[in-house]
């Protein structure tokens, strides 16, 4: 009797063991649970409505199309470059005359300078110093047009250099020879922005000039005001 309670135990052991190794989230196809929603996870277990589901066809914009969207940005020059320079300013020259006979004339100088290109440009001059001679006044003029190359440096600084060609008259007249003659110039200057459109010059030239039969190398410098524009 005592080893019949024990295998009826045992086998009713054994049918609970199996029984419970079901899954019940996975049901075999013959059975169905009703636990089953129960047990399984719920979608929305706070039981906040749905939100609205994105009607077909309509469009949305993602961060990064909306970012690329944007128009890029552009980075502009501090100093505007202008095509025109008009300069006017003092102008000291000693002129060698002839040896060892030698001048100082004081007057003014005014220049206008068209730029082709950032570097190069077109450059005309116009010299007019007063002089004594002979307890006579007299003036040397000079008009000479050439080419000028500048090099825009920092803080403001433009560097430059010319070569100019053209035409001279000095008074009074002298025993020497005629008043007129064939002129030269080559030199440069350096310009100091002080404002957009203006800037202080100052330029060192080495003038060359033909009269009374021999040569004249005279050196000039002024200083005074560029306008641009």
């Amino acid at each position: 009797m005592r080893h019949a309670s024990f295998l009826c135990g045992a086998i009713l052991f054994f049918a609970i063991n199996v029984n419970g190794q079901i899954n019940v989230v996975n049901p075999p196809e013959t059975d169905a649970f009703p636990q089953v929603a129960l047990l399984a996870p719920s979608a929305n277990p706070l039981g906040f409505g749905a939100l609205p589901a994105t009607a077909p066809g309509a469009i949305t914009a993602s961060p990064i199309t909306s970012a690329l969207a944007e128009p890029p940005q552009q980075v502009q020059s501090v100093y505007e470059t202008y095509r025109w320079q008009a300069y006017i300013g003092y102008e000291y020259l000693r002129f060698y005359q002839v040896p060892p006979v030698t001048l100082n004339t004081n007057g003014f100088t005014y220049s206008m300078v068209y730029y082709l290109k950032d570097w190069v440009g077109a450059d005309g001059e116009f010299d007019a110093t007063h002089l004594n001679q002979f307890n006579t006044g007299g003036w040397l003029l000079l008009g000479m047009g050439g080419a000028r190359f500048r090099w825009s440096a920092p803080r403001g600084l433009e560097l430059w250099a010319h070569v100019l060609g053209g035409y001279s008259h000095f008074t009074p007249q002298t025993p020497f020879g005629n008043e007129h003659a064939a002129a030269y110039e080559a030199g440069g200057g350096v310009d100091i922005r002080f404002r957009p459109r203006f800037a202080w010059r100052v330029e060192a030239d080495m003038v060359g000039t033909h009269y009374f039969n021999t040569y004249q190398y005279s050196p000039k410098v002024t200083l005074g005001l560029v306008i641009k524009f």
